[in-house]
């Protein structure tokens, strides 16, 4: 276990969260014990660590960032045409549960029987 200077960690705490959110951390020290924005209270070593993960972040967002936004633009006219399609899906849905309401047969059996058919994977019924 290395020692850690406590001053050196704060500063690059310090640093790498004002690349990443824009703004100065509240920092609040107490008995060996820190706490960002009033946030859960941390050692030193995981302070270190949460500069590592903030400022690892900060690299590797620059070109994510750019081909998010690429992704955005190709996926807008994609997220236009499926909104119809959801819309006429919706329509049967409401016509099942109206003949359900109607029959006075109410069974929970065929309930559950019936919700698991309708999921997307492999189900069973309960025993």
């Amino acid at each position: 276990m290395s020692k850690l200077d406590k001053e050196q960690v704060i500063e690059k705490f310090t640093a790498a969260y004002k690349a990443a959110k824009g703004k100065a951390p509240k920092l609040e020290a107490k008995g060996g014990w820190y706490s960002v924005d009033g946030g859960k209270n941390m050692r030193l070593a995981q302070l270190e660590e949460l500069a590592d993960s903030l400022s690892a972040d900060k690299k590797t967002k620059a070109p994510a960032a750019k081909a998010e936004k690429a992704v955005e633009k190709k996926a807008a006219p994609a997220k236009e045409k499926a909104k119809p399609a959801a819309k006429k899906a919706a329509a049967p849905a409401k016509a099942k549960k109206a003949k359900k309401a109607k029959s006075s047969d109410f069974s929970v059996k065929a309930m559950w029987a019936e919700q698991l058919t309708n999921k997307d994977h492999q189900c069973r019924l309960p025993r």
